[in-house]
């Protein structure tokens, strides 16, 4: 880790396009996800019950937990609507090589 914050987390390869993929960070459990070839990280559990949504279905930008199919976009971590009662956090994703990188504080 350099002093930015910058916490390599997977290889670009194990990530396909349209596929989530459940990381840990600093003891933080993260979902990382392919959008159109772009990566996006947010925190993995879902904000209305304990379920991980590296374990959901991505549609587009939108995650959908399995528990109670709460949605989020994953650009913005945006809620859209019940049963979630707030949004989830997201994380600056960079690529260098083949390594995805998240930044968990700076």
């Amino acid at each position: 880790m350099t002093g930015t914050g910058w916490v390599t987390v997977a290889q670009r390869a194990a990530l396909d396009d349209g596929e989530i993929l459940g990381v840990e960070a600093q003891g933080k459990p993260l979902a990382l996800y392919n959008v159109e070839g772009e990566i996006y990280a947010t925190d993995n559990l879902c904000t209305h019950a304990f379920a991980y949504l590296s374990d959901g279905w991505l549609d587009g930008d939108v995650i959908e937990c399995p528990l109670h199919a709460g949605r989020f976009e994953v650009k913005t971590g945006k809620g859209l609507g019940p049963p979630i009662p707030c949004d989830i956090k997201t994380y600056p994703v960079r690529v260098v090589g083949d390594d995805v990188q998240v930044q968990i504080a700076g």
